[in-house]
């Protein structure tokens, strides 16, 4: 591409301080000549290890040796072993990187000042209202700006000679869910509830404060709550929230404009610490600076019920859609009904690329045991990609597979700048299927209607797997009961399906059936003298023998041991005498290879008659096997002879 190619790592882009960042580096990328690829995970929203490991693996498909330069927001990945990988691959790639509100060696960086941030908070509670009871709802212990702003808050108390206990510290995750379950834990401890709640982001403090009007606390009279970040728009909780407003989408933009002017050899500083301010409303008690005019209400009213119906509109359409994958009984359909999707969502581009093996057990030859062998589950991407629909434009194109390396196919405008592709991965636990990418689609992709709608679409490809992998089973499994593994023939199993339907013509209309049986000579010699692996090896040559003989409308098969079957609807003499010679011929030329230490030898017979309505096939098999015993008693070696 023309532009500089540019990875971006981040999680949980439902959340909206990720959600605002994004929004300054989509809209700075065409600005300062960039085209982003953001790898995206959605993991610990649904609490299930495994699923976090299908998630993080989008991690690891870019190759950063093959971009410009990256953005990191690795401070929302929950895993540090993951976020230290990613910075140490990005090192050994000597590409710049910026990394937002986490402080990493060898980056450049753009945040705030956590602690100072904090404790203007955490004193304004102090000095203007005069509380001195705490509790204080935390993110996670090692993220960055997490122990920043715990610190500050401590340091804060203790300068004032206020004592907190840590059972009154909670550690949550950033997340909506850890504000409720803080203050459940409050409550559960038997302590007294304290005079105010201090948080660490906003969604966690709107969450706690939903908790504790359900319990009957009114907020901020009984218990005052902050929050941090201001991510949520005014008035959009019960109470305006006393927060820490932050240029979000501004660090976005710094972002790109730093890789811009390092691409540009423009001196760029190391650090680049944004300005903030603390906003006290409601929630601490601050009513003076409440807004109270009732246009404002009616704009939120409003707004917040176009949201309302817009995302109810999206929902109901993926929900149909997501039903509609997962009815789906074959690949075919499936796709058919994803490409409804790109119809309906109508980004710029959309590719599906699934890896080589993702419906592994389906197609290939494996035993049935490895089809459920889960320490065969494949868990990274294969070096090429499947692409079954690449849309962009409004049209659909046939890609067949792409390079693992490429990520996205090359088919829409090389010379444009400006694009921002979601890249997102497709997978059921830990099992790697693939990954989608979308850019600019019409459906809101920064919520978490699209969150569930990605865990749908990985849900329903792997039924689609599995269903695969059933009838490859089924087919198998179908296959075992007529084949004789063996040989590779039919088995007796097989040669009774096979010839049913053949003789029941014959009977129905009196027409005349060939039944032959071959008798290897000599197995008992062979497997004495020289063992039952040559012995096993005399026995596939007379399959083969009858493979490359039977070339009309004949059936045969192993019927036991060294004995074998052809049946033949509508045969004449001339027809049987005809196959007879050219067993023999085959039989000869086996022999004349010289590369066996046996003569191969068999004995043959066969009748033909016309099936009466009560006939079983098999009584014609013991008639043909006396014929049979009779060719082979009139040979001169005796050890042919059956015992």
């Amino acid at each position: 591409m023309k532009g500089y190619r540019i990875a971006l790592i981040i999680e949980e882009i439902d959340q909206s301080y990720q959600s605002a960042v994004l929004s300054g580096i989509s809209v700075s990328a065409a600005e300062f000549g960039l085209n982003i690829s953001a790898f995206i995970s959605f993991s610990g929203s649904v609490s299930n290890p495994r699923h976090d490991a299908g998630e993080f693996n989008i991690f690891n498909l870019p190759n950063f040796n093959d971009f410009d330069g990256a953005i990191l927001l690795t401070n929302t990945i929950g895993y540090e072993p993951l976020a230290n990988s990613i910075h140490q691959r990005i090192r050994e790639a000597g590409i710049p990187a910026v990394s937002i509100d986490n402080d990493i060696e060898d980056f450049y960086y753009i945040g705030i000042d956590n602690k100072t941030a904090m404790r203007d908070i955490t004193e304004h509670m102090i000095n203007k209202h005069g509380l001195t009871s705490f509790n204080y709802i935390s993110g996670p212990k090692d993220n960055p700006e997490s122990a920043a702003r715990l610190q500050a808050f401590l340091e804060v108390l203790e300068e004032h000679n206020i004592m907190i206990s840590e059972d009154r510290i909670y550690y949550g995750d950033f997340r909506a869910p850890s504000g409720k379950k803080a203050v459940e834990y409050f409550l559960d401890s038997g302590g007294t509830m304290p005079q105010a709640i201090i948080c660490a982001n906003d969604v966690m403090a709107a969450s706690a404060i939903n908790r504790l009007s359900a319990e009957g606390y009114n907020v901020p009279e009984d218990i005052a709550v902050t929050g941090f970040d201001n991510t949520y728009a005014t008035h959009n909780y019960q109470v305006e929230l006393t927060s820490v407003d932050r240029p979000l989408a501004l660090s976005g933009r710094i972002a790109c404009k730093t890789l811009y002017n390092h691409f540009n050899k423009i001196p760029v500083p190391h650090s680049n610490v944004l300005s903030m301010s603390t906003r006290f409303t409601e929630s601490c008690g601050c009513f003076q600076n409440a807004v109270t005019d009732i246009s404002h209400f009616k704009e939120l009213n409003y707004r917040n019920y176009t949201r309302f119906e817009t995302a109810q509109n999206h929902m109901a359409k993926l929900n149909n859609l997501s039903s509609e994958l997962l009815g789906c009984n074959t690949f075919e359909e499936y796709i058919d009904k994803l490409k409804d999707f790109c119809r309906l969502a109508n980004p710029d581009e959309y590719y599906l690329c699934l890896c080589e093996n993702w419906n592994e057990g389906g197609l290939k030859d494996y035993t049935y045991a490895g089809m459920i062998d889960n320490t065969t589950v494949p868990t990274t991407y294969t070096k090429r990609m499947l692409v079954p629909i690449a849309y962009v434009d409004g049209q659909f194109y046939n890609v067949g597979s792409i390079k693992r390396k490429h990520i996205i196919p090359n088919i829409a405008d090389t010379l444009a700048t400006g694009r921002f592709y979601y890249i997102i991965p497709l997978h059921f636990a830990e099992r790697c299927l693939g990954y989608m990418v979308i850019s600019n689609s019409r459906i809101p992709l920064n919520n978490s209607t699209f969150e569930t709608f990605c865990i749908c679409l990985s849900n329903s490809l792997e039924n689609i797997r599995k269903i695969i992998c059933l009838e490859y089973a089924v087919k198998r499994l179908g296959k075992l009961y007529i084949q004789d593994t063996f040989s590779g023939i039919y088995n007796r199993n097989g040669f009774v399906q096979a010839t049913s339907g053949p003789y029941k013509r014959c009977i129905r209309e009196q027409k005349s059936i060939m039944l032959m049986f071959i008798d290897l000579d000599g197995l008992k010699m062979i497997n004495d003298t020289y063992g039952h692996d040559v012995g096993d090896t005399a026995i596939c040559y007379i399959a083969d023998v009858l493979v490359r003989s039977c070339n009309k409308d004949e059936i045969f098969c192993r019927f036991g041991g060294d004995e074998f079957l052809v049946f033949a609807p509508e045969y004449s003499v001339a027809n049987a005498e005809a196959l007879v010679n050219r067993i023999k011929d085959n039989i000869i030329r086996i022999n004349n290879t010289g590369s066996n230490p046996f003569e191969l030898s068999a004995s043959i017979g066969y009748i033909i008659e016309v099936p009466e309505e009560n006939d079983e096939i098999f009584d014609f098999v013991t008639k043909a096997d006396k014929v049979m015993y009779e060719e082979k008693k009139k040979k001169k070696h005796s050890h042919y002879l059956k015992s």
